[in-house]
């Protein structure tokens, strides 16, 4: 499936498809600084849970459709479809004022990075030389996460320069670059499908992955962390006196695209799970660190140990997943590890807010005993069989 006149990896196509996935990653998060303070306005306060609750269900949900899609119709439609979902999304949020219309919104806008990432890591590993498919995935994941970084200020500033309408406007207009960005893209799949809705009845061999399983494991240990400081670094970065609560988020976005730039192209050279162990083991100290944390500038460090460590391993995983799986299966096992990255996410978050419970007192057992669990994917990592470690013989 793979351009086979060409080993090179920085095409045309790949540019392409990396800055569409900027626009992509920047379109869904430019609004979500003011989404809060919307639903409150709309009357829904007691609400504001399910803004990302809502999104990251519909998601992983979505997954095994747009894994078996991408394998069957082809990637670039569904690609365009995920993204299609951001442009309309976008477009309703204006004319649906209801705080029931919002949430029923946030659902489906959730399809969007359903659909889209699972297609696009798919697409890469398509068109990427095997030899550099950890450094392809790296770059991929930099693009989301330049988009996802700069473009939630531009969006609070499009609101104070202008209103929120319009913001909303620009998001829908954001997105809708993307998809002119993935009509230059040809097509990688060789045997392509029409699309019928049979297509959208799955068997239960095509919710998982069996491939990906192995990965999928890890995967969830791993961002048991991300669901945490999603839910209560906000509280921690308050008590700790960091009157900005983006200065923990911005710094984790810093590191974890600085170790991106090398870390795939380490996973290539020298095999996925040795550099899964050492980022592993970084997110482990990282988050004792963060669970000693007595000042400020002691959790912004350890957010740096943390985002560097999550930049090790998100490009990392999914190229393990790609190493193990059939050419033909390449999106469901993509689909499969991000289900997991999902249910990670989740449980992290419902497991730090339970142990957390609104004490200060319980930072340091919260991380602590989140540490522990990672431990056990580090532990994991160790009894996995070698042919399992995914290290592309050049």
């Amino acid at each position: 499936m793979r351009d086979l006149m060409s080993n090179r990896l920085y095409t045309l196509p790949f540019g392409l498809l990396c800055l569409s996935h900027a626009f992509f990653a920047g379109s869904f998060t430019m609004i979500l600084p003011e989404l809060p303070g919307y639903l409150t306005s709309l009357g829904g306060a007691e609400y504001k849970g399910l803004i990302i609750a809502l999104f990251t269900l519909t998601a992983g949900l979505s997954r095994p459709f747009s894994g078996k899609l991408a394998d069957t119709v082809g990637r670039v439609p569904v690609m365009i479809f995920g993204t299609l979902i951001c442009v309309v999304c976008s477009l309703l949020y204006p004319l649906l004022t209801s705080v029931g219309g919002f949430l029923l919104l946030r659902f489906f806008h959730g399809l969007s990075t359903g659909f889209k990432p699972t297609a696009s890591t798919a697409y890469v590993a398509d068109m990427a030389p095997p030899e550099r498919r950890g450094e392809a995935l790296g770059i991929l994941s930099i693009s989301m996460n330049t988009g996802a970084t700069m473009a939630p200020a531009f969006g609070s500033w499009l609101v104070k320069l202008t209103t929120l309408n319009t913001m909303f406007l620009v998001s829908s207009g954001v997105a809708l670059v993307s998809i002119v960005i993935l009509l230059g893209l040809r097509e990688t799949l060789s045997n392509r499908q029409v699309f019928h809705l049979r297509l959208l009845l799955l068997s239960r061999k095509e919710v998982l992955e069996r491939s990906a399983i192995t990965p999928a494991i890890l995967t969830v240990l791993v961002y048991l962390s991300y669901g945490a400081i999603l839910t209560i670094i906000p509280d921690q970065s308050d008590f700790l006196g960091l009157s900005n609560k983006g200065w923990f988020y911005s710094v984790f976005t810093l590191f974890s695209l600085a170790s991106r730039f090398f870390a795939g192209t380490l996973s290539d050279r020298y095999g996925r799970i040795p550099v899964l162990k050492i980022g592993v083991f970084i997110l482990i100290i990282s988050m004792i660190w963060m669970g000693m944390a007595h000042t400020g500038t002691v959790l912004l460090l350890a957010s740096g140990g943390m985002g560097f460590a999550h930049g090790m391993v998100g490009p990392a995983l999914f190229a393990w997943t790609i190493d193990q799986s059939a050419d033909e299966r390449r999106g469901r096992a993509v689909g499969t590890v991000y289900i997991a990255m999902e249910l990670g996410i989740g449980l992290g978050a419902l497991l730090s807010a339970w142990l957390y419970d609104n004490q200060p007192t319980h930072f340091g057992r919260t991380f602590f005993i989140l540490g522990i669990l990672t431990l056990g994917g580090l532990g994991y990592l160790f009894t996995t069989n070698k042919r399992e470690s995914g290290s592309v013989k050049i």
